[in-house]
């Protein structure tokens, strides 16, 4: 025991040397607080005090920090959100209609004086299934006026809220005021050069559906300007630096240091922590100029981390519980699992910000605005129990404090309630499935537990980043603790009725499919290494989909629903040797690193099914999806060839430890003729092409990292050498692409492709670009993994829980010393 402590500990002094020696971390967006795609706060500056904290879909979600230092005040954390008051309510906060026609007008229908005879009258929002409670429309264009009074013009700037999909034209009595190309994600603020009339003005809308869904939604704003942070100073912030469940700040307040930790216990080996909705915020606060000083910190928490649109009203209440000062939020409506999609956030449940009672918090609710200016002002009153964009307020007051440094903490939780519905039954959270659970009890423990928890994260961090080291190097490592709590946060962990773990994806901005295979294939290294189980809960509702009779294809479903409801696939087609492929390869991952056949004899007979559908057509791909469905249907996909044989070999050597010599001779020696066949056809002399039928073509290989992460021994090296040798020399500054086809790329397809590589060289030279990318990229939001190779900038996709693929050559190295 002595031995592995001092082990313990030397590893954490490594680490944390390590870090001290080195400039301040970079990522386009820094975690916070991330627990599961809805509880999910992001900064997407360099420094904490420069923006907005928000979602990882981009809504703010304020967070506002301050420190005193006797009596001068510095900022430290977010900047107030936007702030606006209604003056034409869109379709979140009251019911109104349009009229519209869906043919060109006469010329002149913008204008006020327009006559609308023959139009029609449809209440808002205007869409596609989207449009819940409105006007179904789903024609190329539409014409919409909204005639409406204001009994006094506002005096603030006026802002347009819109909400459009497609292209948008906007006029207020005649005059353009507003136009835009594409579509947005919901209600947007825009502000526009115009004013409102006192007495009836008319908007006028024209939308031009280009492809895809449609949507209409808009309404007017009066900024409100808030001006009781101008006498504030900023702090100057002097360091970050980011760990697998830590991200670090470090800002000279004047007199005094101050070291800000946001803290995620998520740690994968602890499954109870995983579904603990809890993060810390640690103060630790001490003076630079050798005296004492009177040092506090304010808190602030916007309502917002609780609401789908910022206009939602909320209810708020202060109290003080087994010793701890509570706050709580959440919607007045509460409406549990009645929204499904990608860019929304939750709007049920409640958030709460806690603080022991011993650290003599102070704890009240006030609006938005108004939060900041309480603690300037020394009033620390509970004055908004119901509203808008509401604040709650914690103050710690540190007293006098010295060159020793005084720590304290808030914590940030949050009660969904029910997270998910699987086949009609609404699911509890993880952690309220502990009898008598409630989030009172929650927060109390996780204040108990403080110390220990936080020794746990220091030691997980030490942990994951000596893991990738020893892989990679420095650099490798680097990335994959920038990946670490992206991944997991994108997933709810949920017990199944059959007492099963489900640990469900959302694909994040993509199409917001909840436990999509070809997500969970990507994300699966980082699961297989740290807590196979989890792993297992990936592919658990996708079993009993198929195993029920509920899904009755015999394939492999490609999702169950659309986050958070898991009722069954709405992805509008099948990916058949996709995801097939995709479930017997992870199956096989599962039990080499549990070293238990147990998952793969429990379903050996839906996994017999998928394998003989893959015996029969995955050889040679029809014009098949495949998991890069963005890039359209494909037929002869080598790729996907390859994932299919993999899959083939994977199934034989699962049979062949069960047992089962028949069926391991069968679909062994099918695997090995298959991937002679593939050498065959497929050589196209100094590499090999994307497509069966074009040798001018190449492609990515990485589904044949799993030849050697398994140990099948399919395909020659030479095969790796041919394809390595040719890939380098295809490289751009910002990565490999994925194909002949197009310069963007999947960076997570990228580390995959590295790990097939026994030479260091050939695997820091992908690894290098990649990691340019993810500390260079223009587009400041969560690592996205699916960019362009020349500029770095995001093509689609965020948030996503496939950059948990960047472990894959980690996992290797763990596997084949198996």
């Amino acid at each position: 025991m002595k031995k592995q402590r001092y082990s313990l500990l030397a590893g954490c002094l490594m680490l944390f040397a390590g870090l001290s020696g080195r400039a301040q971390d970079k990522m386009p967006s820094y975690p916070l607080i991330t627990h599961n795609p809805y509880f999910s706060v992001w900064s997407g500056t360099d420094k904490l005090n420069e923006s907005v904290t928000h979602h990882w879909t981009g809504k703010d979600q304020s967070l506002i920090g301050l420190v005193k230092v006797d009596n001068e005040v510095y900022r430290f954390m977010g900047e107030p959100a936007q702030q606006y008051k209604t003056i034409l309510g869109a379709a979140d906060e009251t019911k109104y209609d349009f009229t519209y026609v869906t043919e060109k007008p006469a010329d002149g229908w913008e204008n006020a004086d327009f006559a609308t005879t023959g139009w029609k009258t449809g209440a808002a929002p205007f869409g596609d299934e989207r449009a819940i409670g409105g006007t179904n429309w789903r024609s190329g264009d539409i014409w919409a006026r909204r005639k409406f009074t204001v009994t006094e013009a506002p005096k603030g700037k006026l802002l347009l809220k819109l909400f459009h999909d497609d292209n948008i034209e906007v006029y207020l009595n005649g005059k353009q005021i507003f136009r835009k190309r594409g579509w947005n994600n919901g209600l947007q603020v825009f502000p526009v050069d115009a004013s409102l009339k006192a007495g009836e003005n008319t908007l006028a809308i024209h939308i031009r559906n280009t492809a895809g869904g449609t949507y209409l939604d808009a309404g007017f704003a009066e900024e409100i300007v808030d001006k009781s942070l101008e006498k504030v100073k900023l702090a100057e912030q002097t360091n970050v630096k980011v760990t697998a469940t830590q991200t670090i700040y470090t800002f000279k307040a004047g007199k005094a240091t101050l070291d800000v930790t946001f803290t995620s216990p998520i740690i994968l080996s602890d499954i109870n922590l995983v579904g603990n909705p809890v993060s810390y915020i640690t103060y630790k606060a001490k003076a630079n100029d050798g005296k004492k000083h009177n040092i506090s910190v304010y808190q602030g928490v916007s309502s917002t981390l609780a609401v789908d649109q910022a206009g939602q009203p909320v209810i708020a209440e202060s109290y003080t519980k087994n010793g701890i000062r509570i706050l709580k939020a959440g919607t007045v409506e509460q409406p549990i699992l009645k929204k499904r999609g990608d860019d929304l956030r939750i709007d049920w449940g409640y958030l709460y910000v806690a603080a022991p009672a011993s650290n003599g918090a102070k704890t009240y609710n006030t609006t938005e605005g108004n939060g900041p200016s309480s603690f300037l002002n020394a009033k620390y009153d509970n004055v908004a129990g119901k509203g808008k964009q509401l604040m709650l307020n914690t103050v710690l007051p540190f007293g006098m404090v010295g060159t020793s440094a005084v720590s304290k903490y808030t914590m940030v939780g949050y009660d969904e309630i029910y997270s998910i519905q699987y086949f009609g039954t609404n699911l509890r959270p993880w952690w309220r499935n502990t009898p008598g659970a409630t989030p009172e009890s929650m927060l109390a423990k996780s204040s108990a537990n403080y110390a220990s928890l936080i020794a746990k994260c220091n030691a997980t961090d030490t942990q994951v980043y000596q893991d990738a080291l020893r892989s990679g190097g420095e650099t490798y490592a680097q990335l994959c603790v920038k990946s670490y709590r992206q991944s997991i946060s994108a997933h709810a962990l949920v017990k199944s009725p059959q007492g099963e773990i489900l640990w469900l994806s959302k694909e994040n901005f993509s199409n917001g499919s909840i436990n999509t295979v070809d997500v969970t294939y990507p994300s699966a290294p980082l699961y297989l290494i740290y807590n196979p189980d989890l792993m297992a809960g990936m592919l658990n509702g996708i079993f009993y989909y198929s195993e029920s009779g509920k899904w009755t294809k015999p394939i492999a479903a490609h999702d169950l629903g659309t986050y958070p409801i898991a009722n069954g696939q709405t992805y509008g087609e099948d990916m058949p040797v996709e995801e097939c492929g995709n479930m017997i390869i992870l199956t096989a991952a599962i039990v080499k690193a549990k070293g238990d056949l147990a998952y793969a004899k429990k379903h050996w007979k839906t996994l017999g099914i998928w394998v003989d559908y893959l015996a029969e057509v995955g050889f040679d791909p029809g014009n098949q999806l495949c998991t890069d469905d963005f890039a359209g249907h494909l037929a002869h996909n080598a790729n996907l060839s390859v994932k299919a044989i993999v899959a083939i070999g994977s199934y034989a050597q699962m049979a062949q430890a069960l047992g089962d010599t028949k069926a391991a001779a069968k679909y062994g020696a099918m695997a090995k003729d298959y991937a002679n066949k593939w050498i065959e056809k497929d050589n196209a002399g100094d590499h090999y092409a994307l497509v069966f039928d074009d040798k001018n073509t190449w492609s990515q290989k990485y589904n044949m990292v799993w030849d050697k992460v398994l140990k099948l021994n399919l395909f020659p090296q030479a095969v790796y050498d041919t394809e390595m040798a040719f890939y380098l020399k295809k490289q751009n500054e910002y990565g490999l692409p994925l194909d002949s086809r197009k310069t963007y790329t999947k960076s997570d397809w990228i580390m995959w492709t590295a790990a097939m590589s026994d030479k260091k060289s050939d695997f820091d030279a992908l690894l290098a670009p990649v990691y340019k990318f993810v500390v260079e990229t223009p587009s400041r939001v969560p690592i996205n993994d699916w960019h362009e190779t020349t500029t770095g900038k995001m093509v689609g996709f965020q948030a996503r829980s496939v950059i948990g693929g960047y472990w894959m050559k980690s996992l290797k190295d763990i596997m084949v010393k198996k």
